[in-house]
């Protein structure tokens, strides 16, 4: 090969892969609700509602325009407010914790378990008794089912019935994933997800969905995500939000959901191959025994690595990378202001120093992810 060629880079997350695969179904979906014309509500978001209540087990659940609105409609429809304190981990995307200053209430950080970098059920305890020592009435804990992994949901669960929280569990990286052979969507009082498009499923816009097994809830959500309406749309009975997911965004994901059971069997193959080749020289994912991740990030750990230098050798080899997340939450401008649980959070800050993610989705063919692989190994070199 002539030196000089430019090196063909590697999609980091190829949209456009599932886009060939699904081919007509979606243009197909698409017309249907373009001949019908009903934009907003249209029979599509009834259908994939319908879809994903099968999907999850879930009793009830209600389409939105974003997997951020997805958190903050459950938070509105409890009435979570001032002097409220919720619980999130700081090695996040920052929605989770923007939805909780939102409405008035507190966030307060916890840390984060060093091999799963989900929630660290010490420090949430840690962090309930922080908000005490504040003055706040912790209210509730979002946990997050990080880069496609489930939170330690059952540990999670008896703290949070201990000290009479409620459960809203950010599935926006780990839709489809499995807890102990249960697939997310019924653990605690919500689950919200995201569709944002890098999403493993994801529409070809914004949207969310939240998944409830309390009709009451339920209810209260449907009035939320339209302005907070109660028997016409002239009789506002709450504050509400437009956060309705359009009918275009439900055809869409209606087709992708009917191939995403072997989607996530196909980046579960990735992941395998990915151990496997890297497990001697960076710091691999651990997935908790029981166990499904859906790998919405293939995050390792570099320790001591210069993590720009790795990134920049990766990329003159054709390989590109993300940071999630060089800041955790309580480190970033917006957030500093708010508490943490006693002890600090080591954890979380170290992970932001080290982690670097790799490219990873469904239709990673062997010959690129080797690579992957082989920049890997070549960059560590130096």
């Amino acid at each position: 090969m002539n030196q000089h060629m430019p090196i063909e880079p590697i999609a980091f997350i190829d949209i456009g892969a599932q886009r060939r695969r699904l081919g007509a179904r979606v243009e197909d979906a698409v017309a249907r609700v373009l001949t019908h014309c009903q934009f907003i509500n249209g029979p599509e978001v009834t259908q994939f509602e319908a879809d994903l209540a099968a999907f999850t087990g879930a009793r009830h659940v209600v389409g939105c325009a974003s997997g951020t609105d997805a958190l903050l409609m459950v938070l509105m429809a409890k009435g979570i407010g001032r002097g409220d304190a919720v619980l999130c981990p700081s090695f996040t995307f920052c929605a989770t914790g923007e939805v909780v200053a939102l409405t008035g209430a507190t966030p307060v950080f916890v840390d984060v378990d060093a091999r799963t970098f989900n929630i660290d059920p010490a420090s949430l305890t840690r962090g309930i008794a922080t908000a005490r020592k504040l003055g706040l009435e912790p209210k509730a804990v979002i946990p997050v089912d990080l880069f496609g992994q489930a939170a330690d949901h059952d540990a999670v669960a008896a703290i949070a019935a201990a000290e009479k929280l409620f459960v809203l569990d950010d599935a926006a990286q780990g839709f489809g994933a499995t807890y102990k052979g249960r697939r997310l969507g019924r653990f605690g009082l919500a689950t919200a997800t995201s569709f944002f498009p890098a999403k493993p499923l994801g529409c070809y816009g914004d949207g969310g969905a939240i998944m409830t097994d309390d009709a009451e809830l339920a209810e209260t959500l449907r009035s939320v995500r339209v302005h907070g309406q109660g028997s016409d749309k002239y009789d506002n009975v709450r504050l509400g939000l437009t956060a309705r997911l359009d009918t275009i965004q439900a055809a869409v994901l209606i087709e992708k959901l009917k191939i995403f059971e072997d989607e996530i069997a196909a980046r579960n193959r990735v992941a395998v191959r990915y151990g496997e080749a890297l497990g001697d020289v960076v710091g691999v994912p651990h997935v908790a025994p029981g166990n499904v991740s859906v790998w919405a990030q293939y995050t390792i750990r570099l320790g001591t690595v210069d993590r720009d230098g790795f990134a920049a050798r990766l990329k003159a080899l054709g390989v590109p990378t993300a940071i999630y997340y060089p800041r955790s939450l309580h480190q970033q401008t917006a957030y500093r202001g708010y508490p943490v649980a006693d002890g600090g959070l080591p954890v979380s800050e170290s992970l932001s120093r080290e982690v670097i993610s790799l490219p990873m989705h469904a239709y990673l063919d062997a010959a690129t992810q080797d690579r992957v692989i082989a920049a890997v190994r070549s960059a560590l070199k130096g």
